[in-house]
């Protein structure tokens, strides 16, 4: 099961245990993002605006990093013109803990695995009219 959420003016694909880079963020502890799609291990895919609004991502600060290098450096020729610049982003690492399922889709998910045991257990066993 994956989510796509929101942080830091970009979209990106989680899942349970995963690390994440995202742009700095102030905090400590848990961070919440709601998130804009599910996707389920059987393929369900869980898109409605209002179902999701209820729905949490929970990810733990794991630290912070920063991006690589970037150097700037602009030039103009017989003009003299030079200027040099760099520049290094900031990240927070985030580890996605927790994807929160809708209750309904978490019952009839575990009815599916429940299901064979059930059919089998439900048949008519054979009877003799005579």
């Amino acid at each position: 099961m994956y989510a796509i959420i929101r942080a830091g003016g970009k979209q990106a694909k989680v899942e349970e245990g995963g690390v994440l880079d995202v742009e700095r963020i102030k905090s400590d502890g848990d961070v919440t993002f709601t998130p804009l799609l599910i996707v389920q291990d059987d393929g369900t895919v869980i898109a409605d605006h209002d179902v999701l609004e209820k729905l949490t991502v929970t990810a733990e600060v794991v630290g912070d990093t920063t991006g690589p290098k970037i150097d700037i450096f602009k030039y103009k020729s017989k003009t003299g013109y030079r200027r040099r610049a760099g520049h290094r982003q900031k990240y927070t690492r985030l580890e996605i803990k927790k994807i929160e399922l809708p209750k309904k889709a978490a019952k009839a998910s575990k009815k599916t695995a429940d299901e064979p045991a059930e059919t089998e257990a439900s048949e008519p066993a054979d009877t003799k009219e005579g």
